[in-house]
């Protein structure tokens, strides 16, 4: 699919710069929604979320955690057990193959810890660059990128700071367009903003406290 026709990169930094201090004002907690205590658990629980949402997520997760208290027993898992656990948060065959192969790399690869970088972490089982952001942002207090999520996408798309669909691409035009310091936040509350107002089907825009600076404002 061809990109969409967007504005200058100037137009569209200074469309950021604009919405941050909104978007701030109205999503003050930057408190990621899944329930973690380590790294490991965080990974764990963001490879559950995919196709899945955080709540049903935390609600599968303590019993989790407490069965598999750590990567070796997460590499030692017995697979039909653990595809049980995770049965209720969808694709969980496939979660379960991920989970256990993600833990068996970092047991063999990297001493039993998470790593904390874009280039180890996307090597891993189950872990694409969405992934491995949310995990470096929130567990290690690292922007090596932008999480780009359905949300993201969508509400980027509509705010006019990028015509791409694609992603990683999406994720480029937003490095582009935000400051580093913003990477995490923006997009967080991008998240929060695309559950609060700017659905998928029907974007609630007479409602939408950032419609002067969107471009889609009752054409979504």
């Amino acid at each position: 699919m061809a990109a969409r026709r967007v504005e200058s990169l100037t137009k569209r930094r200074d469309r950021a710069a604009s919405l941050k201090p909104i978007l701030a004002q109205l999503y003050p907690d930057l408190t990621v929604s899944l329930d973690w205590d380590t790294p490991l658990e965080l990974l764990v629980a963001t490879i559950l979320s995919a196709q899945c949402t955080d709540e049903r997520v935390n609600r599968v997760t303590p019993a989790l955690f407490e069965r598999y208290p750590d990567v070796e027993a997460f590499a030692d898992a017995d697979r039909e057990e653990l595809e049980g656990l995770i049965r209720s948060t969808g694709f969980y065959r496939n979660k379960a193959r991920n989970i256990q192969g993600m833990a068996q790399r970092v047991v063999s690869e990297h001493g039993g810890r998470v790593p904390d970088s874009m280039g180890e972490l996307v090597e891993l089982p189950g872990v694409a660059r969405k992934t491995a952001n949310v995990v470096l942002s929130n567990a290690f207090g690292l922007n090596e990128g932008v999480v780009v999520d359905t949300h993201v996408k969508r509400v980027a798309g509509r705010l006019g700071l990028t015509g791409e669909t694609d992603p990683v691409r999406v994720e480029r035009d937003l490095m582009q367009v935000l400051a580093p310091d913003d990477w995490h936040s923006f997009p967080w509350r991008m998240i929060l903003h695309g559950r609060q107002r700017c659905a998928a089907r029907k974007p609630d825009c007479s409602a939408c406290e950032i419609r002067d600076l969107c471009p889609s404002a009752d054409r979504a």
